[in-house]
């Protein structure tokens, strides 16, 4: 049985069990649900017309079949894959224990003209703390991984993105006018952001993770 919520998320893989809330993200530019798979439960035939970036919170297995051929997938907590729009097929986690999913639909073609490719492109600025999981037409697909206390100096995000927590974060932004904001989320919980410049400090004693979502449109 598949539950497709905007709100809850159920989090056992990175050892915390707890319902956060997360704003529905829903724009001319993404649609992001929380899928949460009951084990051994085959879901209703279904179709998915959007392509996907997907967040997986917890590892697993999973079946799918479609026009009488089967596949079967293997993820690990915090693995992140690219799901192309396809057809009526049907899927089953085969693995023993739930399974929380973090879909982030991608509603629009690629614009060539834009791209997060900058002198100040994170991948570039620090990248031992950003690196590239995946790119194409529509998407950039960036993890963020901060040990304790680093600070990551002045970069750019010049697209709009989602962001996808994987653990807990307690982070000050400073801008370029010296600005300091903190962004506070909890793991499981996602957001919306607009292109920026800034420096980023990691507040917390633990490393923060997040997977980021570039969008090209």
């Amino acid at each position: 049985m598949r539950i497709r919520t905007f709100s809850l998320v159920l989090l056992i893989g990175f050892g915390v069990l707890a319902q956060t809330p997360a704003p529905p993200i829903d724009n001319d530019q993404a649609h992001v649900v929380v899928a949460h798979d009951e084990p051994h439960k085959k879901s209703a035939l279904h179709e998915h017309k959007l392509d996907r970036v997907m967040i997986y919170l917890q590892a697993g297995r999973q079946r799918f079949t479609q026009d009488g051929k089967t596949t079967t997938i293997q993820f690990k907590a915090g693995d992140v894959r690219w799901s192309p729009a396809n057809g009526m097929h049907t899927s089953e986690i085969i693995s023993d224990n739930p399974v929380t999913i973090v879909e982030v639909e991608v509603k629009k073609d690629g614009d060539p003209a834009k791209t997060a490719n900058s002198p100040l492109d994170p991948l570039k600025v620090d990248p031992k703390v950003y690196k590239l999981e995946f790119e194409n037409s529509k998407v950039r697909v960036v993890r963020v991984k901060m040990p304790a206390g680093a600070k990551v100096p002045l970069h750019e995000h010049p697209l709009n993105r989602v962001v996808v927590y994987l653990t807990d974060q307690n982070s000050s932004m400073i801008t370029q006018d010296g600005k300091t904001t903190t962004s506070q989320h909890q793991a499981g919980e996602f957001s919306w952001g607009l292109p920026i410049k800034h420096m980023e400090q990691n507040n917390m004693d633990h490393v923060f993770e997040a997977i980021a979502v570039d969008f090209k449109s």
